[in-house]
């Protein structure tokens, strides 16, 4: 499609969805109307339709030149990889779940391996259209209010239509070698080193995550990009599961596509779930079904229904709280975190991210979600349900994580539930900054405030 086209489809696009906006009654709430969904957080029902994104999920150019990409705000990683590996680019952070959307992992947080040389996906954006409150198109860029509040807004300020975005040149293939460490104070000491050196034993990293598995088994995996493997790459989207590699093999190799969604497979462990990690079921589970999008609206089906909390009633077991959330903690405290979280929690495996904040354009801290620039911190990830009895609803596991977070200087994602009171959220979030932009650019208050989407539900 030529670019003159692509630009007037897209200009199209937005014009539909200016329609769709003003549509909307004063009072109705403004959401997107989206096919997929990567958020955990339970919103309250509502009858209003979606605004109108259907003609914004594209690419609209790629420039191997400039290495730049103009991307629409609810294309999904899979397809914006799509568009800029066919020219030799990706991303500098490309999320590890398929049908992330830029526009979300922008207005939202996203993480992967190369976070500890490249920061966040908000920190490799140029430029970028907001739909604001005003229900007006607002052209924004580094250093401005509403480019620098945008990041973990998750549409509280508006939503992202377009977005100028930054690329790398990749090779085709990825060499990985696994490091285990004994415990999570070796392990920590580890990640400072590559991410201070950007090396291992004298060879290049350029992804760093991993896998604890238990207190005395954890895995670093070390990535780099290569156009020599090696060896022949490994196939993860079939028979075998990516994550027990880890513990089998010292070396792999994947080609770079499958590298990016080495996690969406088996949306990292927790495909186990529905057995789809047994090999007869798999076998007879569909390839194209073993993503991370099927296995979340399987969950929330369950959800809907309440097939596992029946099952749970009958067999007289607890009742399950769900625990599903990322959090960052400082590198030099991951070893007191995961030793809490060991005793208190008690899920495993958890996921390891190492990453840096680059900072805002002025080389300050993003206001909603102060990580401090140039420091490592490591995301970790945990996903899946605790038995805790009658005060499920009441989330005394989130709580105690949220706290406990928080007292090792961390921070976390506001993707899945929270249980802050509004004091707290204020002050971890920066609330006061966030209450200036917005009311700036939603002067009549029409977009849903981050605090009512993130802890209250709405």
């Amino acid at each position: 499609m030529a670019e003159s086209g692509a630009w007037r489809q897209h200009e199209e696009a937005v014009a539909r969805l200016l329609t769709s906006y003003a549509d909307l009654a004063p009072d109705a709430p403004v959401r997107l109307a989206k096919r997929t969904s990567n958020l955990f957080r339970p919103r309250t029902a509502t009858t209003s339709p979606g605004l109108d994104v259907s003609g914004l999920t594209g690419v609209i150019e790629v420039d191997p030149g400039r290495r730049t990409a103009e991307v629409q705000g609810v294309c999904t990683y899979e397809d914006l990889v799509a568009a800029t590996l066919a020219h030799g680019l990706v991303p500098e952070v490309v999320p590890q779940l398929r049908t992330i959307t830029l526009g979300g992992a922008v207005t939202g947080l996203g993480v992967e391996s190369t976070s500890f040389r490249h920061g966040l996906p908000h920190e490799s954006v140029l430029e970028m259209d907001v739909l604001t409150g005003a229900g007006e198109i607002v052209t924004t860029r580094p250093g401005e209010d509403l480019f620098d509040t945008f990041p973990n807004s998750y549409g509280s300020l508006g939503y992202a239509t377009r977005l100028r975005i930054s690329l790398v040149a990749v090779p085709s293939f990825v060499a990985l070698r696994h490091v285990r460490f004994a415990d999570a104070k070796e392990l920590a000491a580890g990640i400072a080193a590559v991410v201070g050196s950007g090396e291992h034993d004298g060879v290049r990293v350029d992804g760093l995550d991993g896998v604890a598995f238990s207190p005395d088994e954890l895995y670093l995996t070390l990535a780099t990009f290569t156009d020599r493997p090696g060896g022949p790459a490994s196939d993860y989207t079939g028979q075998q599961v990516f994550y027990r590699s880890l513990q089998q093999r010292e070396h792999d190799v994947l080609t770079t596509e499958d590298y990016l969604w080495r996690w969406d497979t088996d949306w990292f462990w927790c495909s186990g779930a529905f057995g789809v990690q047994r090999p007869v079921v798999r076998r007879l589970w569909p390839r194209r079904w073993r993503r991370s999008d099927v296995y979340h609206r399987l969950v929330g089906l369950d959800q809907r229904l309440g097939l596992v909390d029946r099952l749970d009633a009958r067999a007289g077991r607890p009742r399950r709280e769900r625990v599903v959330q990322d959090v960052e903690v400082p590198v030099e405290r991951l070893p007191d975190f995961l030793a809490w979280f060991d005793d208190e929690v008690g899920m495993r495996p958890v996921w390891l991210c190492p990453l840096v904040s680059r900072g805002t354009s002025g080389g300050g801290r993003w206001p909603t979600y102060p990580l401090e620039p140039g420091e490592t911190y490591v995301n970790v990830g945990f996903w899946g349900t605790v038995h805790v009895g009658d005060d499920a609803d009441d989330g005394p596991t989130n709580r105690a994580i949220e706290a406990e977070v928080h007292r090792l200087g961390g921070h976390k994602s506001l993707y899945s539930e929270a249980f802050y009171d509004r004091e707290t959220f204020d002050r971890l979030y920066d609330g006061a900054h966030l209450a200036a932009v917005k009311a700036r650019v939603d002067p009549d208050d029409r977009l849903t405030h981050l605090y009512d989407k993130a802890v209250r539900r709405q």
